[in-house]
């Protein structure tokens, strides 16, 4: 099989890949699903681990050089362990990283070392354990606030994900900068995006230059740091804190130009933006028979076709709003 490179229509190359291992989630965050949950999909509809190690490993044959593991929870799904020991094996893959909401990473900590995973997002809207309630409808706020700083004191880099709605967690936005004050951690604010599984969604939340002015508001003295060309956040830091913040424009996507990121959900549905619709299922085709080459020729046609940006990606898709983010993978 002849290795080619995940190069759009624009000259974009595409070596980050978004591996989405199960849709469940045992958190119930409003931005994300309903409190009843979605119709989630089957045990047989899911990539199995085998099927997810053989598209990983093509992928990575495609130029793709890091992992991110992402759910729904990643950690709910038994055999993740095992599956993480085969994915560090892959020879041309530089960096496994994973997004949890935090409440298992204790049980995962040996694991997550052993396989050379250091970087972690977790997902925290706040520091306040009755609002962490009413957001993720869960009571699980001490687990996670006590893990992160277990995994900060074994030696991960650790960023948290907070996003920003009025009337949900904007009096948390001050907290989260002052944690950075002593602590080396990265705190990420995003701009609430229409992904929530409901018969109800919009952005409620604030846009990236609001953000930024309510801190600069608290702060003289604020330094923004270089960050990649395809980094998605701009980030800041406080001057003389030990670590930073950054401003996620998620919903105003003012990041697509860049971006180098292919994503595949946990029920084999390859998307190369997060904004527009599948460009195909993988899983049918592996099921199907499809060959190697085959199911090549079928993600280098899908990023061939890849929109300029999210906007353009929505417009072609005309992708409901609706759907749940533990669904698309994040």
């Amino acid at each position: 099989m002849k290795e080619q490179l995940l190069v759009d229509q624009y000259g974009r190359q595409l070596n980050y890949l978004r591996l989405s291992v199960t849709d469940r989630c045992n958190f119930r965050c409003y931005y994300c699903m309903p409190e009843e949950g979605i119709n989630f999909a089957s045990r047989t509809e899911l990539l199995s681990f085998d099927e997810l190690y053989t598209l990983s490993s093509l992928f990575c044959n495609l130029g793709v050089d890091k992992i991110r593991i992402t759910g729904g929870e990643p950690f709910i799904r038994v055999g993740i362990d095992d599956f993480l020991y085969r994915l560090s094996a892959i020879p041309a893959l530089k960096e496994i990283t994973v997004t949890t909401n935090g409440t298992l990473t204790y049980k995962q900590q040996q694991v997550l070392k052993d396989t050379g995973v250091r970087k972690i997002n977790i997902s925290l809207d706040s520091l306040n354990a009755e609002r962490f309630r009413q957001i993720t409808r869960r009571d699980s706020f001490k687990k996670v606030y006590e893990g992160i700083f277990n995994l900060l004191a074994d030696g991960f880099e650790i960023k948290l994900n907070c996003v920003v709605a009025e009337g949900k967690n904007i009096e948390d936005i001050i907290p989260f900068i002052e944690l950075t004050k002593a602590h080396a951690l990265a705190v990420r604010f995003l701009e609430e995006m229409p992904f929530n599984g409901s018969l109800v969604a919009g952005n409620s939340g604030w846009d990236h230059q609001q953000i930024y002015n309510y801190i600069a508001s608290a702060y003289a003295h604020i330094n923004r740091l270089p960050a990649a060309p395809s980094s998605t956040s701009v980030n800041y830091q406080v001057e003389g804190y030990r670590g930073s913040f950054g401003i996620i424009p998620s919903f105003s996507r003012t990041f697509c130009g860049a971006c180098n990121r292919i994503r595949l959900s946990a029920t084999g549905d390859l998307r190369t933006c997060l904004y527009g619709p599948p460009a195909a299922n993988l899983r049918d085709a592996t099921r199907s028979g499809t060959s190697m080459d085959g199911l090549m020729e079928m993600i280098l046609d899908a990023v061939a076709k890849r929109k300029r940006d999210g906007f353009e990606a929505e417009e072609a898709g005309r992708m409901s709003i609706h759907t749940s983010m533990s669904v698309l993978g994040g």
